[in-house]
């Protein structure tokens, strides 16, 4: 009887590692949105998160986009589903703070910035902060949102978006299990 009751608290402890938010964020938590062309463009390409140390390490690698800059956000919906990937929402604001330029307040958690695109269509990007975290169900989680390139160059001016134009590539950002 007591084999079976250990046994009992060893899984019931085991599942709650897994289903307790958090949990993962404290081990060094991984997500990674898979960004799927959307509003009749090619682009496609892969955004990964990892959490150390306190901070957020994003990486953004995309391929198919016209050569030049393309506004990169977070929104605040983890849907994809329109063609035109409108389901996801505006920009992720769990601060409720005006849209700008990523470090330079006021600005949104989800206003990433601009990627550059290469003559062949590539866009490589980096981005650590302190601002986000992974898995762990507080605001600042990224987990569950959506990550949107658009079709144009994100000005930081034009409130709430930044007149960055149509959503090119969409993908929703899953823990890794």
């Amino acid at each position: 009887m007591r084999t079976t009751a250990k046994g009992l608290s060893m899984g019931l402890a085991a599942a709650l590692a897994v289903a307790v938010p958090g949990a993962a964020a404290a081990k060094g938590a991984k997500a990674e949105a898979v960004l799927e062309s959307k509003s009749g463009s090619s682009a496609t390409g892969k955004v990964t998160f990892a959490q150390h140390d306190g901070k957020v390490v994003m990486k953004v690698s995309v391929r198919g986009l016209t050569p030049g800059s393309h506004a990169i956000h977070i929104h605040e919906k983890g849907d994809c589903s329109a063609a035109d990937a409108s389901s996801a929402g505006g920009h992720w604001n769990p601060t409720s703070a005006a849209h700008g330029a990523w470090a330079h307040p006021p600005f949104h958690h989800g206003d990433i910035g601009n990627l550059v695109a290469s003559e062949s269509g590539k866009a490589k990007l980096t981005l650590e902060t302190d601002l986000w975290t992974l898995g762990d169900g507080k605001p600042t989680d990224v987990v569950g949102h959506a990550v949107v390139v658009h079709a144009n160059v994100d000005d930081f001016i034009t409130q709430p978006t930044g007149n960055a134009g149509g959503r090119v590539a969409c993908g929703v950002v899953q823990a890794d299990r």
